[in-house]
C-alpha cells in the first residue's frame, strides 16, 4: 500500500495548506462517534452530501474517519440498495428512495481508493456499491436518463433531474471502474452509462426543467459529460446569469443568493474545462464566507448582506477542499474532478498495478 500521508492542497493567494487542514478539521468535528457525517452534528444527513464530505476526509488524510462514513452507510443500506433521503441522529426522517443517494458512493469508494490505495476497503464496500447500482440501472427511462426517485409503489417516477442525471454519469462510470478493480464486468452498467451520457448530451427534453439553477448548468461539465467545445459552450451560455463577480455563483438565477458548494462545483468544472485560472478565481470569490475555525457559511444573501442560511455545512465545506485539490492537483485522487477522462485513464493504471 502506498504512503497515505498526503501533501495538502495549496492554491496560493486563496488557501494555504493549513487553511484547508483546518477545514477538514472541522468536517472531521461535526463526525459522530458511530461514523456518521451529517450536515452538522445533530442535523440532517444524506448520503450524497456524507459522501462528498467524507471524500474531503481522505484528501486531508483523515483515511479512518473517511471509511468509518461510508461504514455508517454501508450498514444502513436497505435490501433494495437504497438510503432514505434523510437521517437524523440515525433515526430515518425521510424514507424515501432517490437514484442520487444510492449512486454517489460508488464515487466516494473510488476516490478512496485513490487517495489511498487500500483494496480491503474496496473489497469491503464492493457489495454495497453493487447493490446501489444495480438500484440505479433498474431506475432508467426508455430516453437513457434515470428517474429521481421510486413511487411508494416501488415504480421509477416519470421525472429525470439534469443534475442527479450528471452525478448518476459519474457514479456509473466509477462503478465500472470499481468493477474492474474487483474482477467483476458489469456491461450493464456499461450500457446504462453510454445511454445515459447520449441523453445528458442530446436530448435536454428528457430531463425536468429547472434551468434557474445553476447546478443544472454547470454539472454536466463537472461530471464529464460534456467536454470539449461543448462544455465551452455550456458555461460560456450561463456565466453571466449566474456569476456574481468577487462573490461566486447564485444558486438560483433570479435571486440575490450566492452559495459557497456551488462555487466550488462550478470551480470543478472550470477545472475539467482545463480553466484552472477561472477555477482559482471562483475558489477565490467564495472566501467571504469561511468561518475563523475553517468551516464555512452555507450562503450570502448578498443584497442584505445577511448569512443565510445560518449554518456551517460539511458539504460546503468539502467542495471547499476538493476544488482546492482539482485545483492544486496536489493529491492522488486530484483528476477524479480535473481531468474527465481520469476514469478510463485510472481504469488503465489499475489493470496494470494487477499484472
Amino acid at each position: 500500500m502506498p504512503d497515505c500521508t498526503p501533501a495538502l492542497p495549496e492554491v496560493p493567494g486563496v488557501l494555504t495548506a493549513d487553511q484547508v487542514r483546518r477545514t477538514v478539521a472541522a468536517i472531521a468535528a461535526e463526525q459522530s462517534a458511530d461514523g456518521a457525517l451529517p450536515w452538522f452534528r445533530g442535523g440532517q444527513l444524506d448520503a450524497w452530501d456524507s459522501v462528498e464530505a467524507a471524500m474531503a476526509l481522505d484528501v486531508g488524510g483523515e483515511h479512518e474517519r473517511a471509511r468509518a462514513a461510508y461504514d455508517w452507510l454501508a450498514g444502513r443500506q436497505r435490501a433494495d440498495g437504497s438510503w432514505a433521503a434523510e437521517y437524523r441522529d440515525g433515526a430515518v426522517v425521510a424514507p424515501a428512495v432517490e437514484s442520487n443517494h444510492a449512486g454517489y458512493l460508488a464515487v466516494g469508494v473510488w476516490h478512496s481508493w485513490l487517495c489511498t490505495g487500500d483494496a480491503g476497503v474496496v473489497d469491503r464496500l464492493w457489495p454495497t456499491v453493487r447493490r446501489a447500482l444495480d438500484l440505479v440501472a433498474t431506475m432508467q427511462l426508455a430516453t437513457g436518463a434515470i428517474s429521481w426517485a421510486l413511487r411508494p409503489d416501488g415504480t421509477p417516477d416519470d421525472t429525470a433531474l439534469l443534475t442527479g442525471n450528471a452525478s448518476l454519469f459519474q457514479a456509473l462510470r466509477a462503478g465500472i471502474a470499481l468493477a474492474d478493480l474487483v474482477g467483476a464486468a458489469r456491461p450493464d452498467w456499461e450500457l446504462a452509462a453510454e445511454d445515459l451520457g447520449r441523453a445528458l448530451r442530446h436530448q435536454p427534453a428528457a430531463f425536468a426543467d429547472r434551468s434557474r439553477y445553476s447546478m443544472d448548468w454547470y454539472y454536466p461539465v463537472l461530471a464529464g459529460a460534456l467536454t470539449g467545445p461543448a462544455a465551452e459552450a455550456r458555461l460560456s451560455a450561463g456565466w453571466d446569469t449566474f456569476v456574481v463577480p468577487g462573490l461566486g455563483v447564485r444558486c438560483v438565477a433570479d435571486r440575490p443568493w450566492v452559495t459557497g458548494a456551488e462555487t466550488c462545483e462550478l470551480a470543478l468544472a472550470l477545472a475539467a474545462a482545463g480553466r484552472p485560472a477561472d477555477a482559482t478565481e471562483q475558489l477565490a470569490a467564495m472566501q467571504h464566507l469561511r468561518a475563523e475555525d475553517g468551516s464555512y457559511w452555507t450562503g450570502l444573501v448578498y443584497a442584505d448582506d445577511a448569512r443565510w442560511p445560518v449554518e456551517r455545512t460539511t458539504w460546503t465545506a468539502a467542495a471547499v477542499v476538493l476544488a482546492a485539490d482539482a485545483i492544486a492537483g496536489t493529491g492522488p485522487a486530484a483528476a477524479l474532478f480535473a481531468d474527465p477522462a481520469a476514469l478510463e485513464l485510472d481504469r488503465a493504471a489499475v489493470t496494470e498495478v494487477l499484472r
